[in-house]
């Protein structure tokens, strides 16, 4: 399955996150190496959010990220949240629909 987490960021996010990017580039980039990060950035215009997209057998892939995310942990994030996302339409979807009607 695939799973969207969701960051609310601080309103100087920008800024705020130089301090932990490397970092968390670097946890962000292990996930990937795994398998479970598919991808990932921040919103923009106006920049206030990131979004992440996990595959794997369950939500805890991506709540298990957040909680280990240097922005999560050094309050760069103020809340997040997963959203389980049924893939139907791509190469990568989960739950492809093939042919008119499916």
């Amino acid at each position: 399955m695939h799973y969207l987490l969701f960051y609310d960021v601080v309103s100087d996010y920008a800024e705020r996150r130089k301090a932990w990017r490397a970092e968390h580039l670097s946890y962000a980039q292990r996930a990937v190496a795994r398998g479970e990060l598919v991808l990932g950035g921040a919103l923009s215009d106006p920049a206030d959010g990131a979004v992440l997209l996990f595959q794997g057998s369950s939500s805890r892939i991506a709540e298990d990220f957040a909680a280990g995310d240097p922005y999560v942990r050094n309050g760069v994030v103020t809340r997040w949240r997963v959203r389980e996302w049924t893939t139907v339409i791509g190469p990568l979807a989960m739950a492809p629909v093939i042919g008119p009607g499916a």
